[in-house]
């Protein structure tokens, strides 16, 4: 039977006017869906320090007011009724990213960042901003008064055992990572969630937002934009460029998804809308500089950069864990984004070791860019893992590790030492495991450094020809009408209570609801429309992916030309077209000062550090680092307060370092070491057993290794 034919009956026509009174009722809700987010966005702009957080908060510091003022603040998060929190535990503080979007993130549901980490009895800080820059703020501005936050959390927290874990999501990671590399001293563990790091990075037909520059011709356009704002960068233009990266979901699915389930999904959509819609800007100076030093320069992963004082911004100097999270389904801070700094800046295993770093990675296998944040029901356990588990975090030995995480089930060993519902072990990785995540390739650099310089001279011309032009003819009236022009900005305009057409909807949508037709589930119309969304996203995402593969190619052959890079002055015949950071003298000579102390004092100590020596040395022989294992040792580390943490964290790595460096000596002392100490062996052995044994079955190297200390402990040898 056609269609035509089914239309044409009693039935047919029941069936079309049950849909046409469902769609026309579905329409009316729908705009005033659309009304009640423009009204909230308008209401949310009004706010005094507009934010999306679901907790509470005391604002401790507004760095408005300092002697360099920008626009961020600090602020407190009020623990929920029932939270108890545990002054002897590190406070966490969590720093949201300034990409266009207002601060909240990172505490936007219960099960975000700040909700685990309260959860789990930690007193939270957070790092919010405003909506309008201070006049002319620099990005070494905005690092001043972080450090300046940082030091009020750690006076606060004075007794707590261990500095402050700092998270910093997205575009506030590099800012956390190069306000670590100048001010180590005020940093626990970092945790840089969907961090733009190696900015060239990327994997061709994947990742064709790195291509932006390019396209544009650099930075000028970066100029341009801000000059014609009256010295501000519209933070709805970064908006845009996130959701042209997705045209489907941004200009079909997610509204269609509303109008579809309209009765029921209100509440989500304008919750997440408002944090959505909540452009915020960014001075000129800051955004000229984030553009031409990180995402076309790339300068941060090789030391480039230097500050004011002349302190160059070294990432080897952060002395805390880095703890790099990211995703497969992140489509705008992909994996080799996240993590290429690694290979940027080392050269082996040994390197990373020598430089006592400790860097740990774990890569998500679908969560997108928010979720990292978030926390929602598909990368909770990752939050809640790190949090539980970033004292043991703190005190693994220099080295890289990927962070693995197994269900706890009935069969897991020990279960009693393993915090909440998943076991985490840390293990050792190489380089060559990093590398062929990021794929670093020669020829991808050169075209990058060709941008580079194309970018360079391209805003040269526009500030010699055509900046005082567009200075003179900028004002705040023009900047204000182009921002209510941009495509982010422009449908809060059409559909808030401003628009006179708008007035007669919120009755209608009443009425509405009252009045209520929804068309039933097996109405064969409601199969036909979902079809045809399916062919619109279909054609939006073939257009996407046309588009994408054309800007790639064009890149790639523009670019990649030899011409085009001799006009620039690129030799081509360099095997690396951008600086990587070597061992410089004075990092040899730090380095070989370090080692010759560690050697010099390999044979010192007595009874606990030949206990500790042989852990380590046992653990050496494993699959890495066990939290049923450091647990254990937690338990017993309680029973002697008088340890701190710092304490044991400074002499596990030297006696990793010592196993490292010499390992034949280190275990070759541990019998002098073990001198004049023969009443209390037994019972140190007997922990030994305990921790080594917390997390299973041992490999049959840390069975030899078990074997070979206990000798020792038991005068055997």
């Amino acid at each position: 039977m056609n269609v035509d034919h089914q239309l044409d009956t009693p039935l047919g026509r029941n069936v079309m006017l049950e849909y046409a009174t469902d769609a026309l009722q579905r329409n009316l809700l729908f705009w005033d869906v659309l009304r009640l987010r423009s009204e909230e966005y308008y209401r949310h702009k009004a706010m005094t320090v507009p934010h999306v957080l679901s907790f509470d908060l005391e604002v401790v510091l507004d760095a408005r007011d300092f002697e360099r003022p920008v626009n961020f603040w600090l602020a407190r998060i009020e623990p929920p009724a029932g939270m108890e929190i545990d002054p002897l535990k590190r406070p966490f503080v969590v720093f949201d990213p300034r990409a266009g979007h207002g601060p909240g993130i990172g505490g936007f549901k219960a099960d975000s960042e700040l909700g685990v980490a309260l959860r789990a009895g930690h007193a939270c800080y957070f790092v919010g901003f405003t909506p309008d820059p201070m006049p002319e703020q620099t990005v070494e501005d905005v690092m001043h008064a972080h450090a300046r936050f940082l030091e009020a959390v750690n006076a606060r927290h004075a007794e707590a055992e261990g500095k402050p874990c700092v998270i910093g999501n997205c575009q506030a990671g590099w800012a956390v990572m190069m306000l670590a590399a100048v001010r180590p001293g005020l940093f626990g563990p970092i945790i840089v969630a969907g961090t733009p790091l190696s900015y060239w990075a990327g994997l061709k037909g994947q990742n064709p937002m790195r291509y932006i520059g390019g396209l544009l011709g650099g930075s000028w356009l970066t100029a341009l934009t801000s000059d014609v704002g009256g010295g501000r960068f519209d933070g709805s233009h970064l908006v845009s460029n996130f959701e042209n990266l997705d045209p489907a979901n941004s200009y079909w699915t997610k509204y269609y998804h509303l109008w579809a389930n309209v009765d029921s999904e209100v509440p989500r959509f304008l919750e997440f809308e408002r944090w959505w819609g909540g452009h915020v800007d960014l001075s000129a100076e800051e955004m000229q500089w984030i553009v031409d030093e990180l995402f076309i320069g790339n300068r941060l992963a090789t030391a480039e950069l230097v500050t004011g004082d002349g302190v160059r911004i070294d990432l080897r100097h952060i002395d805390s864990p880095i703890l790099c999270f990211c995703s497969e389904g992140d489509n705008i801070i992909p994996p080799p984004q996240a993590l290429g700094w690694i290979c940027d800046l080392y050269l082996t295993d040994e390197d990373i070791v020598a430089a006592g770093q400790t860097i740990v990675y774990a890569i998500h296998a679908s969560v997108g860019h928010l979720g990292i944040f978030v926390s929602g029901s598909v990368a909770r356990k990752e939050h809640q893992e790190f949090t539980s588990n970033i004292d043991l975090i703190d005190v693994l030995p220099p080295g890289l590790y990927e962070a693995v995480m197994t269900p706890k089930t009935d069969e897991t060993v020990n279960p009693q030492w393993v915090e909440g519902d998943w076991l985490v072990r840390f293990e050792p990785r190489s380089l060559a495991d990093v590398e062929a995540i990021v794929r670093p390739d020669p020829d991808e650099e050169r075209r990058f450094a060709t941008v580079k310089r194309v970018s360079d001279i391209n805003l040269g011309l526009y500030r010699t020809l055509m900046q005082p032009l567009v200075q003179a003819q900028a004002s705040k009236d023009v900047a204000e009408w182009l921002h209510r022009m941009t495509p982010a900005e422009l449908p809060y305009g059409w559909f808030s209570e401003r628009n006179p057409l708008m007035s007669p909807l919120a009755s209608l949508a009443e009425r509405v609801r009252e009045e209520r037709r929804p068309v039933s589930e097996d109405n064969w119309l409601v199969n036909l429309q979902e079809n045809y969304s399916r062919c619109v996203v279909a054609a939006l995402d073939g257009w996407r992916d046309l588009r994408d593969s054309a800007v790639e190619q064009w890149f790639m052959t523009f670019y990649g030309s030899p011409v085009t890079q001799a006009l620039v002055g690129l030799n081509t015949s360099d095997e690396t077209p951008r600086p990587h950071p070597g061992q410089t003298p004075v990092n040899i000579a730090l380095v070989e000062r370090r080692m010759a102390e560690i050697r010099a004092r390999i044979g010192e100590g007595g009874l606990p550090e030949a206990a500790l020596r042989g852990l380590v040395y046992i653990s050496m022989g494993g699959g890495g680092a066990d939290e049923r294992a450091f647990n254990v040792l937690r338990e017993m580390r309680a029973e002697h307060s008088e340890i701190s943490l710092a304490s044991f964290k400074q002499a596990v790595r030297e006696q990793f370092l010592a196993l490292t460096l010499a390992p034949h000596a280190a275990i070759d002392a541990i019998p002098a070491m073990l001198a004049g100490e023969t009443q209390s062996r037994d019972k140190v052995m007997q922990v030994i057993h305990r921790v080594v044994s917390a997390a299973g079955t041992l490999t049959d190297e840390q069975r030899r290794r078990l074997k070979s200390i206990e000798d020792m402990f038991m005068n055997r040898v």
